[in-house]
């Protein structure tokens, strides 16, 4: 039986990059895997057909001698070993990639520095204090670098030795043999959980982890304009990177408190205030609380219940610097509910200048002064 065309086993053309070899290669692999097609004959066929390919075609020197003289080059065999294809998977130079994809990486790869882990910390803040910004001390506990050890984990005047089971790998190689050639499979190491080193006399104030819980005050400073939901990021001031990678950061997540006056929309701030039937109909000038104290606000006459006027600057600065919001007043016109005679007596005399036929104190009388003031 003739064989197959190494490229068309892998699915590319003659003129296809190292690259493009590969990524062939890891696609086929992993669908044809034992693996992942157990008791499959024709898969573990696939298979061994593949990945005789690739270890032709991922190799210039083969690949030329493939190119010009096809299988005769390697004596109508494949191009594993001198006798042809019968070296083993454990001893194929471009096998070894496909281990990454089955069993996690190969045993000589050890862990580099990482960042540590990020914290959080709710603040909670007045409707003033966001508005015009604060600084504060919080607490917050957090694992840090144990300073008597510096870190290592071993008391002062020692250190931490390579680890003898791992020499220093961090990670274990097992050996499988399975019907095509050995697997070599590669696990943390169990005696220093991949470090690489192993603590002999650990230190006493850390017991040998080289970290200690402490809780840390922390200086922050709130910017003016923050609102529930806004969030701080003070940098580095979270727990501790391992093997000699940065501290994580702290990230203070705001909730406001909500105000017996102030409301918000975006940078402007809402209040209302309630005026009398006199002061809507012949104008005033009243007093309206803002976050920076009293001011005078003129209401003209005749104004209508229901009413907004603005004070322009006077609501929350943008927390990203890009000016301030204005103050919006809600005017409420209140209908007076107890009225002396004298004053009745004067309400129905205004209400006949309107045509209004005094008729004594009846239930639709204030609906109509009412009318007549508000329209």
């Amino acid at each position: 039986m003739s064989k197959k065309d190494y490229y068309e086993v892998l699915g590319i053309g003659k003129e296809a990059s190292e690259a493009e070899i590969k990524k062939a290669f890891r696609k086929l692999a992993r669908k044809y895997h034992p693996d992942v097609n157990p008791e499959n004959k024709e898969a573990e066929a696939k298979f061994k057909e593949i990945n005789e390919a690739y270890e032709v075609l991922s190799d210039s020197q083969k690949r030329s001698q493939y190119d010009q003289f096809g299988h005769a080059a390697f004596g109508g065999g494949g191009g594993g070993g001198e006798g042809g294809f019968g070296g083993g998977f454990g001893d194929m130079g471009g096998f070894g990639d496909i281990f990454d994809m089955f069993f996690g990486g190969g045993g000589q790869r050890r862990r580099g520095p990482t960042k540590g882990a990020d914290l959080k910390y709710n603040m909670e803040m007045t409707f003033e204090e966001a508005a015009f910004g604060l600084e504060k001390d919080i607490s917050i506990p957090r694992t840090e670098t144990c300073e008597k050890c510096k870190g290592s984990g071993a008391a002062p005047g020692s250190a931490p030795k390579t680890c003898p089971r791992c020499n220093g790998s961090g990670q274990i190689q097992y050996t499988q043999s399975t019907p095509f050639g050995r697997f070599v499979q590669s696990r943390v190491c169990d005696v220093c959980h991949g470090e690489g080193k192993t603590v002999e006399n650990p230190c006493s104030e850390c017991g040998g982890s080289g970290h200690v819980r402490r809780t840390r005050k922390i200086h922050v400073k709130i910017p003016a304009g923050v609102d529930t939901g806004s969030r701080l990021r003070v940098s580095g001031e979270g727990e501790p990177g391992d093997r000699g990678g940065p501290n994580g950061d702290l990230y203070v997540y705001i909730r406001v408190k909500p105000h017996k006056i102030f409301n918000r929309e975006g940078n402007d701030v809402i209040t209302e205030i309630k005026i009398t039937f006199p002061q809507a109909a012949l104008g005033d000038e009243v007093e309206v609380l803002t976050l920076e104290g009293p001011v005078q606000l003129k209401i003209p006459e005749g104004t209508q219940s229901d009413t907004f006027f603005r004070l322009r600057g006077k609501g929350i600065s943008d927390v990203h610097g890009y000016g301030k919001g204005d103050q919006h007043v809600k005017v409420t016109v209140v209908t007076p509910t107890k009225l002396t005679e004298e004053q009745k007596t004067l309400l129905m005399d205004f209400a006949s200048t309107y045509g209004e036929k005094p008729a004594g104190i009846e239930k639709g009388f204030f609906e109509k002064v009412k009318d007549a003031f508000i329209g």
